[in-house]
């Protein structure tokens, strides 16, 4: 699992306490509330400790997505290993102004991409409720099929699944 990542309109860098007032501003909207959830990250100080928790577990990692040029933070990418799932579930959340300009596509398929050719990971999962319609096409663009759905915290969540046959990218060694 690398600590950074780039494309040519993107850097992905592992997440750091430096990043408390994106993850204050991120959280905190609309979207991530509806489909994500309440994280009760409201000033630095709590953004600093929800950083140091998921810095503390060796099984999430989180990346801050920044806009390569202006070096601006606009969204991030997660790849968690959850209690409650067989495999690794790859993650994705962007500030609304953001969102439909293919940001969110070209970060992930970085990312899953390095996972997947890298075989640690023959497969990924990712899961969202079903009301989430752009996460569901997102995934769907990705290459994700729909697996099944399973209820986890009082809530049903559509789990959806990449096998390792359908993202194989050519490696020079």
């Amino acid at each position: 699992m690398q600590n950074s990542y780039s494309t040519q309109r993107l850097s992905l860098i592992t997440l750091t306490t430096d990043d408390a007032d994106f993850i204050i501003e991120l959280v905190n909207t609309p979207a991530w509330i509806k489909f994500i959830g309440e994280r009760n990250v409201k000033n630095s100080e709590d953004a600093i400790a929800y950083i140091q928790k998921i810095i503390a577990n060796p099984n999430v990692n989180y990346w801050i997505v920044n806009l390569q040029e202006q070096k601006i933070p606009i969204g991030i990418i997660t790849f968690i290993k959850r209690d409650y799932l067989n495999h690794h579930d790859i993650g994705f959340a962007f500030l609304a102004k953001y969102t439909r300009q293919g940001y969110a596509y070209e970060a992930t398929k970085i990312v899953l991409a390095d996972e997947v050719n890298n075989s640690v990971h023959s497969n990924i999962l990712a899961t969202t409720i079903k009301e989430n319609n752009n996460s569901i096409q997102l995934l769907i663009k990705l290459g994700f099929s729909f697996s099944h759905e399973i209820e986890q915290g009082g809530e049903k969540l559509l789990v959806y699944e990449y096998g390792a046959d359908k993202f194989i990218t050519n490696r020079r060694g």
